[in-house]
């Protein structure tokens, strides 16, 4: 028993490692500002900076947005795979994975060509249609997590036979998906919304494609002209962003009735 939990425990301390020791020795740089001593100096600059606070609520609401949104594309269409079209699943799966199959360069060129089209140009004329524009790329990048994620709760748990419990009760399909398929979802669906809500934060090419002030072009216009800011920066984001998705599960965990 000893010699068995030693493997599983050595692959989690050196996991653990590889994770934590980069991140304490940026904490550690990001107190050096100060010649001589350790100090919050950094952090006081970037807390002082109004670009910081404006740049990270404009991308916690944009992915709060591509959470809304994923949901609502992603929990329906993944019902009706599993639910109606089994077949589908196989290919359904090979099309969700294609934003990592595909580099992010050629996503790049094609968003430009799309958002260059006379097509899209009244949603680029206006500021609500270029952040719909930025949304839809966010809500690809994580479409292949969201959907693994939602498509995992769905093996969980019965959906056949709740969905003809409830259609026997006389629900229809759109009562079934709010009120019997969501609710089972709950512990699935706050995991794709976590890793998510880290992607849009930390997203950089699209932002920076349509020219917005998220977070993650924040990030690199500071890193290329401050030293010790940028590390107080990037502990500050990791701290917020594993704020925000702690504040998503107690949300996602919340009982209708309050508890």
């Amino acid at each position: 028993m000893r010699e068995s939990r030693i493997l599983p425990w050595s692959a989690v301390t050196v996991g653990g490692l590889y994770f934590f020791v980069p991140l304490l020795c940026t904490f550690e740089f990001s107190l050096r500002m100060r010649r001589g001593a350790y100090s919050f100096d950094a952090y006081g600059v970037v807390f002082a900076d109004p670009r910081f606070q404006a740049s990270f609520l404009y991308s916690a609401a944009l992915a709060l947005a591509t959470i809304v949104l994923g949901v609502v594309l992603v929990v329906p269409a993944a019902y009706a795979v599993r639910l109606r079209l089994p077949r589908l699943r196989g290919v359904v799966e090979l099309l969700t994975l294609m934003p990592l199959v595909v580099p992010a360069i050629v996503l790049v060129f094609g968003y430009l060509r799309i958002y260059g089209s006379s097509s899209i140009l009244p949603l680029t004329d206006n500021e609500p249609g270029v952040n719909f524009l930025l949304v839809c790329g966010y809500i690809t990048l994580a479409l292949p997590y969201l959907y693994r994620a939602v498509d995992t709760g769905l093996a969980a748990i019965d959906v056949r036979t709740l969905t003809e419990a409830a259609e026997s009760l006389g629900a229809g399909s759109l009562t079934i998906l709010i009120q019997v398929i969501l609710p089972n979802l709950r512990a699935a669906l706050a995991g794709g919304a976590f890793l998510t809500f880290a992607i849009v934060i930390g997203e950089f090419t699209i932002a920076s494609l349509l020219d917005r002030q998220t977070f993650g072009p924040y990030m690199q216009l500071l890193g290329a002209n401050r030293a010790y800011e940028p590390a107080a920066l990037a502990v500050l984001a990791f701290l917020l962003t594993w704020a925000s998705m702690v504040a998503l599960n107690v949300i996602a965990r919340r009982r209708p009735d309050g508890k």
